[in-house]
């Protein structure tokens, strides 16, 4: 981060990664911190408090859109100034085997909360940003996952390629704006996601803690664009995250290049 935040949203902030985002903010930052579970979001606020610090625990099912739309207003009224999109879920098992509202499910919390939450505070944040001379961030997890095919995790998988695409082009499209867009790719982490999603196995070996990748987040916003933290994967993939990134940059100024031509060629038909 080049500057702290004064205020900042984390969804999925009951547990594990999100609950790391909320600990390893500095406590100068007034946060507002969203999940289902209220009794376990409303322990992470309480341990977080201090005298003079603004913490509200705001319960929200982010797979229904009025939910998004309360949360969102309670973002822009707190001037939120970072915005941690950490929410997600997924459902291990064959694709055919999964009721259709388990997909469903997957697709509203992992790519339209997403895309509604960035939408709708974005604007705020960057006129903030201009108007304080500051830089605004946001980052959005995603997942290793999202680079490869994943047979059990058809729908999870794809929410996450979804999910890097569309940070890789954000980013692209806001570089001349003062705002950070990240992207974290990890790989396993040592959280209740494998659990929740039903997986049901033994831990994956070289999982890494949700602390460690809410510290590596948190210290490459602003430098990077899509970060890869899987120790396993990283040598294969960071290549590949370098690669889309230039590519997106390419068209984005192919794109430029095409409406300034477009525009010469009108006013040369006047």
């Amino acid at each position: 981060m080049k500057n702290a935040p004064k205020s900042a949203l984390i969804t999925g902030a009951n547990r594990g990664i999100g609950a790391a985002f909320a600990g390893a903010l500095p406590a100068t930052t007034d946060l507002l911190l969203s999940a289902r579970n209220e009794a376990d979001l409303k322990d992470v606020a309480d341990h977080l408090e201090l005298p003079g610090r603004s913490i509200e625990a705001f319960p929200a099912d982010l797979s229904q859109p009025a939910a998004v739309e309360q949360l969102t207003a309670e973002a822009e009224a707190r001037n939120v100034d970072l915005l941690i999109l950490n929410a997600g879920v997924g459902h291990f098992g064959a694709f055919l085997d999964r009721d259709f509202q388990d997909h469903q499910a997957v697709l509203d919390v992992n790519i339209r909360a997403v895309m509604s939450l960035a939408h709708s505070l974005l604007p705020g944040m960057i006129a903030r940003a201009k108007a304080n001379k500051r830089r605004a961030g946001i980052i959005i997890m995603g997942s290793t996952a999202g680079f490869v095919p994943v047979p059990q995790l058809a729908a999870y998988a794809a929410s996450k390629a979804f999910i890097l695409s569309f940070s890789e082009a954000l980013a692209a499209e806001l570089a001349r704006q003062p705002v950070d867009v990240l992207c974290v790719c990890p790989g396993a982490v040592k959280t209740e996601f494998a659990d929740a999603a039903g997986y049901g196995g033994s831990t994956i070996p070289g999982a890494q803690s949700p602390a460690t990748i809410a510290s590596d987040a948190l210290s490459a916003l602003g430098r990077r664009r899509t970060l890869i933290l899987d120790p396993a994967a990283n040598a294969a993939l960071k290549p590949v995250a370098l690669a889309r990134a230039a590519l997106a940059e390419a068209i984005k100024h192919g794109i430029s290049a095409l409406k300034l031509r477009d525009r010469a060629k009108r006013r040369s038909r006047r």
